[in-house]
């Protein structure tokens, strides 16, 4: 059996190929496709160094990329009696849940979909968990301040999760689009870092009180944006700041600590979840509940429920629904035009 996939070359172009369906084995699904979403930060952040490389590779190498999708369940493997042929799920995991017409997926990288929550949304599922966890990691209480820095897809489902907690959330981010689309859903205060100065700004928004905690959800050199989170957190007679900072995004921080940090917490948040990439626990294992309440498929189960409850609103966040004939000019987009395109959608056709 064949399927197309979009594929990534060492030159950062995006292409699309066509190959064999991983066979399928037990503790997993055989699913065709219906909507896939391309993460624009860590899809297509190598992607755009390689672009910017002076000295092309000759000979570029290609590989299947994606890790978030939802379709139809067409066939299953020992173990999966939980799902039924012809079912809708999401779908998850760097090497399974590809830009693809037909993906083989272990069992607990999944989770059904309920009716009124489309294929489309049900893409969201990863990057959705992951900003999930990172506001677990981040501990939020009902009435604290925190900010969220980089309003892509993690940062703008975190500011959206935030708030569900009865936090007041600042977003800041340098693209006018981003920052739209956070006040669109009700994230409380939105900065344009590149045109304002947030600290006097996030002083007023918090009564004088500062914040509690912040997420960090872009990659790359973040140093500064730390220095200025210091100066926003809450202070103390004794001129040492509180509060945490929790890094989702693949972030370079270069700091002193103890003095230089007063007694704010640096937090780091990776992935969904515990479970990912753990290939026993992928394909059916568990681990106790009562030792890791939230594993990565809990994760993903609850942002589908909070699209379904319409707490959760990923719908908004679609700029692009092609097909993935066209993978290459969706990549484009997010890699040369940021200020227009955020969440990228293909659906296979055929």
């Amino acid at each position: 059996m064949k399927r197309k996939y979009a594929a990534l070359d060492s030159n950062g172009q995006v292409h699309v190929e066509e190959g064999d369906v991983p066979e399928l084995e037990a503790g997993s699904v055989l699913v065709e496709v219906e909507a896939s979403l391309v993460s624009p930060g860590t899809e297509l952040g190598g992607a755009r160094k390689n672009r910017q490389k002076e000295k092309k590779d000759p000979d570029p190498k290609t590989r299947p990329f994606g890790y978030q999708n939802a379709g139809v369940v067409i066939e299953t493997g020992e173990g999966c009696d939980e799902y039924k042929v012809g079912q809708r799920i999401a779908c998850m995991g760097g090497g399974y849940a590809l830009h693809t017409s037909h993906s083989v997926v272990p069992i607990n990288l999944t989770t059904p979909l309920p009716d009124n929550v489309s294929c489309a949304e049900g893409a969201f599922n990863h990057l959705g968990a992951t900003a999930l966890w990172a506001v677990r990691r981040a501990t939020p209480e009902f009435g604290q301040n925190v900010a969220v820095v980089g309003l892509g897809i993690v940062g703008q489902c975190a500011s959206q999760l935030l708030r569900l907690c009865g936090c007041h959330v600042i977003g800041l981010d340098r693209l006018p689009l981003r920052l739209d689309l956070a006040k669109q859903n009700g994230c409380d205060l939105v900065v344009n870092t590149g045109e304002t100065d947030p600290i006097p700004l996030v002083q007023e928004f918090t009564r004088g009180y500062g914040l509690d905690a912040a997420i960090i959800c872009f990659g790359g050199e973040a140093t500064e944006v730390v220095d200025q989170l210091y100066q926003m957190m809450k202070l103390a007679p004794d001129g040492h700041r509180y509060g945490n900072i929790t890094i989702v995004g693949g972030a370079s921080i270069t700091k002193t600590f103890a003095s230089g940090l007063g007694n704010v917490d640096m937090r780091s948040s990776a992935r969904t979840g515990p479970g990912y990439h753990d290939e026993p626990w992928e394909s059916g294992a568990n681990y106790p509940h009562v030792f890791v309440k939230w594993n990565t498929r809990r994760n993903i189960e609850e942002i589908v429920r909070a699209i379904s409850e319409g707490k959760l609103n990923v719908e908004s966040l679609i700029t692009h629904r092609l097909p993935l004939a066209e993978a290459p000019h969706g990549c484009d987009e997010l890699i040369e035009h940021p200020e227009r395109a955020l969440g990228v959608i293909f659906e296979p056709e055929g």
